[in-house]
């Protein structure tokens, strides 16, 4: 199985309702994301790709376009926009496009990370 990995860094703020007033994700708050989206395979193509990274380009202009210094909540319209929640949309938008898709990962911070993979 041949797996490849391409990063997307993004800037944005964002706000989980529902959490003790306390917890300091209640508050409006924001991250430098990086999103690692997976693609796998049995087989190369006739260049020896899984799938060329250029094709990617299209999700780094999503990131750039709607999300980037934008207010999540907002731009996802959900009050809930946990990095696991991110994970599983950022999946879906990639899948619909490549179907070698097999993972996205969210990261907060360095030490933070949420996966999907079906």
């Amino acid at each position: 199985m041949f797996r490849i990995f391409k990063e997307f860094h993004f800037s944005a703020s964002h706000q989980l309702h529902g959490l003790a007033e306390d917890h300091p994700c209640a508050r409006l708050h924001g991250h430098n994301y990086v999103v690692e989206v997976e693609l796998k395979s049995d087989t190369l193509d006739s260049t020896g790709f899984v799938r060329d990274y250029r094709e990617l380009g299209a999700f780094k202009s999503y990131v750039d376009d709607h999300l980037d210094h934008r207010h999540l909540n907002d731009v996802l319209g959900d009050d809930c926009v946990t990095a696991e929640r991110m994970a599983k949309h950022f999946f879906d938008w990639c899948k619909a496009r490549w179907p070698e898709v097999s993972a996205v990962r969210v990261k907060e911070t360095p030490k933070t990370c949420a996966e999907y993979r079906p």
